[in-house]
C-alpha cells in the first residue's frame, strides 16, 4: 500500500498522540523531533517493503521464464512475499 507523505505524517501524529493520552510515553526530546523521527521510521519501513515486492517480483520472474503456461502469479505472489518477509525479518 502507498502513503503519501501527508498521510505518513498524519499516522505518525495520531499514533503518538494516542501513545500520549494512554500515558504510554512521556517524551524526554521535543515532541517536533520526535515526530520527525517517527515519520522517518515510517517512511523507511515503507521502504523495506518495497524493495522485498521488487524482489518478490524479479523471483517470480524467474518462476515464469522457467514454467511457462502453467504459472499463477497472482497466487504465488502473496505467499512467495510472506515466506522473503519471515526470512527478512520484515513485518508486513
Amino acid at each position: 500500500m502507498k502513503l503519501s507523505s501527508q498521510q505518513i505524517q498524519v499516522l505518525a501524529e495520531k499514533i503518538l498522540n494516542h501513545w500520549k493520552k494512554q500515558n504510554i510515553v512521556i517524551f524526554k526530546e521535543d515532541e517536533k523531533k520526535v515526530l520527525a523521527r517517527a515519520v522517518e521510521i515510517i517512511r523507511a519501513d515503507y521502504a523495506r517493503e518495497e524493495a522485498l515486492e521488487k524482489e518478490v517480483n524479479a523471483m517470480l520472474d524467474q518462476l515464469e521464464k522457467s514454467n511457462a503456461g502453467e504459472f499463477q502469479r497472482y497466487k504465488m505472489f502473496p505467499i512467495l512475499k510472506q515466506k522473503l518477509a519471515k526470512e527478512k525479518k520484515v513485518i508486513l
